[in-house]
């Protein structure tokens, strides 16, 4: 019996792939992998209820949760991982679980997925709560370990979603506030959803917090703006992005983020208002967090290199 799950179909145009060229090889992939971002746009209106439902969990004090199995919970993970350091976040305010705790990240835990009441038990153990937002993420829409999360979640009062490249069972998509189905087909390898279906993962993450994080008021323009300095490239940016929108020297930038606590985002409030970090914070807390709508002022326009 055939399996009915897109991400389990055979693709007709790998067929022969064992026996192409390493060049032929890298074409089929290449055909394949075109169709993604194409197949991704078809979801943008539940990404940008996605956005809406994380933005509301943010300013309520919420947490957003990813919870997946294999390849998706590595990318949930990953996803999350990538938010401190982008954009000034705690760690708990993105999080990502994956079946089979932090072992599964570097090495396969195939049978976590199987294990429905540790999808359960995940989100008592994080203390999951009606300000929160979990996502569940399932390749395969089927994973049991994901919808056990779910199905908990809901009861604990948080909202919910689901990111899957095959459909999910209907009586799962009714309970979750948001579903996003990136479709993408038969893998060039059946099965191998680390590929196209991967690929399609990540890109409507990145959409989701990403997107979040510009309506918190992370950015300044298309601008890094509330990002932490603590290494040495991310103090180069700092300093670089407080040159550039202030109008200020490397050595007043520097002197201005001191007096900001690293903060690029307090730095340009400060330069631009004439203002303490004190009254910095006040100024931004009152507006959102938006930059612009404290400055009035738009980012700088983009000089030509």
């Amino acid at each position: 019996m055939l399996d009915p799950r897109e991400t389990e179909r055979r693709n007709p145009r790998t067929v022969s792939i064992d026996l192409a060229s390493p060049l032929e090889i890298v074409d089929m992939i290449n055909a394949e992998d075109r169709s993604v971002p194409e197949v991704v746009a078809t979801q943008r209106e539940q990404i940008a209820r996605a956005i809406e439902l994380a933005e509301a969990t943010f300013r309520s004090g919420g947490r957003l949760f990813y919870v997946g199995a294999g390849t998706s919970g590595r990318l949930g993970v990953l996803d999350a991982s990538e938010c401190p350091p982008t954009f000034g976040t705690k760690p708990e305010m993105v999080q990502g679980i994956i079946a089979g705790g932090l072992p599964a990240l570097t090495r396969s835990q195939e049978g976590a997925e199987d294990i429905v009441q540790n999808g359960a038990l995940a989100m008592d153990e994080h203390g999951v709560n009606e300000k929160d937002l979990v996502i569940g993420i399932a390749a395969s829409g089927t994973t049991p370990y994901v919808r056990a999360a779910l199905e908990r979640a809901a009861t604990l009062g948080a909202k919910t979603g689901i990111v899957a490249c095959s459909p999910p069972p209907a009586d799962l998509v009714a309970k979750v506030d948001v579903t996003m189905l990136p479709i993408v087909g038969p893998e060039v390898v059946t099965g191998s959803t680390r590929m196209k279906a991967g690929t399609a993962t990540k890109l409507v993450l990145n959409t989701i917090t990403t997107g979040a994080m510009i309506r918190l008021g992370k950015t300044y323009g298309n601008l890094m703006v509330d990002l932490r300095a603590t290494n040495n490239k991310l103090i180069d940016r700092s300093q670089r992005i407080v040159m550039e929108v202030c109008g200020v020297s490397r050595d007043e930038a520097t002197k201005l983020l001191e007096r900001a606590d690293k903060s690029v985002k307090l730095a340009i409030v400060m330069q631009k208002k004439g203002v303490s970090r004190e009254e910095a914070e006040k100024l931004l807390a009152e507006n959102g967090g938006v930059v612009r709508r404290v400055t009035r002022d738009a980012p700088p326009p983009i000089r030509d290199a």
